[in-house]
């Protein structure tokens, strides 16, 4: 039976950052620039530093074990796993996951790749489905680590977490509205071959795809959907780095505003992302859960503008209503304790969790012990990743 025009959307958000954390502070000294060049030029304070055996598998697993709290397990019919730090070519990371978490056989499992809009596919793909079946839920995860290379020109703009969702009909968090604009195009301004660890990028073309896909997005969904600027309380970005989301929300909106209000507006939405640093595909959502729990007026019926880009590169617009009663979905002593009580590295320090490397020789290794939450990658052997819960 299909339910034109029923609501779906977020019942729940959590996130997950890495326990370890450098402040950009310590990398602009070692790089000998300026203390503050990073604060500056990028809006960014802190980035998260996975450690050995940490990965998108145990940031994944952790997010979901802390949004599945309360939730009947059993009614979890599908997991999508976005992401563009995949593991394997062949089995989903959600496999790995499904099983740390111990969710229900009859679950159907992918992973889905687009850059950083990975997670927004992932998202749109669930909703037709749980219009036909209002009484299933589905299981959303997007975990990816930002790697660029010591002292490359993307270093500053690294970063790891993971956002996990439960997706559902009549949902308590956020319902999304139906109208969306997409655009796509060949573009090669970012992109990992699958024989490097490090992305490559052109950083002014990429920034400038993000500009321009921002106002075709937005035109073609003000269009279908007929809002303008004023029928949105709050935008959500993809935080590639603050201070770009900083630039298109001026550029996009300089003719209806002023600028002091405009960036205002976005400051709750990036609290987190300055802390974190960019998490490609999670950025998005861990936009939105940094609004909900910063954002100290009431936002229940209040839309949200979102625009989600992936490089290579795909771009959409789309909104949705906050709900009724969110706060009490929300997991905000959560998140902060966990971005308040994360582990500060030194320079020295980073560096060496950096350049750790896993075999790629399929040989045995035990990795070193360190704070993974719940789940760690426990060894490599004969090829496998071997994964242990700590509950």
């Amino acid at each position: 039976m299909q339910y034109i025009g029923a609501k779906v959307g977020i019942d729940k958000l959590a996130i997950y950052t890495p326990h370890y954390s450098l402040n950009l502070s310590l990398l602009a000294q070692a790089r000998g620039v300026a203390q503050d060049k990073f604060l500056i030029s990028l809006g960014q304070e802190r980035m998260a530093v996975p450690p050995p055996g940490e990965d998108i598998v145990t940031m994944a697993a952790n997010a979901a074990k802390q949004v599945l709290q309360g939730i009947n397990i059993s009614s979890i019919e599908m997991l999508l796993f976005a992401t563009e730090t995949g593991i394997d070519q062949s089995k989903a990371a959600g496999i790995y996951v499904h099983d740390l978490l111990k969710l229900p056989t009859h679950c159907r499992i992918v992973e889905l790749k687009q850059a950083c809009y990975a997670g927004t596919a992932a998202v749109q793909l669930a909703l037709p489905f749980l219009r036909e079946n209002p009484e299933k839920k589905v299981l959303f995860i997007a975990a990816d680590i930002a790697r660029y290379g010591l002292n490359t020109t993307g270093e500053s703009s690294q970063g790891a977490g993971a956002a996990a969702a439960i997706l559902t009909a009549s949902p308590r968090l956020l319902a999304f509205d139906p109208e969306y604009a997409i655009h796509v195009e060949n573009v090669m301004d970012f992109w990992r071959p699958n024989y490097r660890d490090e992305a490559l990028v052109e950083g002014q073309h990429s920034s400038k795809q993000y500009l321009e896909m921002l106002e075709t997005c937005w035109m073609r969904y003000s269009a279908l959907s007929g809002r303008q600027f004023q029928d949105h309380a709050y935008y959500c970005y993809h935080v590639p780095v603050p201070r770009l989301v900083e630039k298109a929300h001026l550029r996009l909106f300089k003719t209806e505003a002023e600028k002091q209000f405009l960036l205002e507006q976005l400051q709750p939405t990036l609290s987190y992302a300055r802390q974190i640093g960019n998490s490609y595909t999670a950025s998005l959502f861990v936009s939105l859960a940094s609004l909900l729990d910063d954002t100290k007026i009431d936002l229940s019926q209040q839309r949200i503008g979102f625009y989600s880009y992936g490089s290579g590169c795909i771009a959409e617009y789309f909104s949705g209503i906050v709900q009724p009663g969110y706060r009490d979905s929300l997991h905000t002593p959560y998140h902060t304790h966990l971005l308040h009580a994360r582990n500060p590295l030194s320079y020295t320090e980073y560096e060496t969790l950096y350049t750790f490397s896993y075999p790629k020789d399929g040989s045995y290794l035990e990795i070193p012990v360190y704070n993974t939450g719940n789940f760690r990658l426990a060894k490599h052997h004969d090829h496998q990743r071997i994964y242990t819960s700590l509950l």
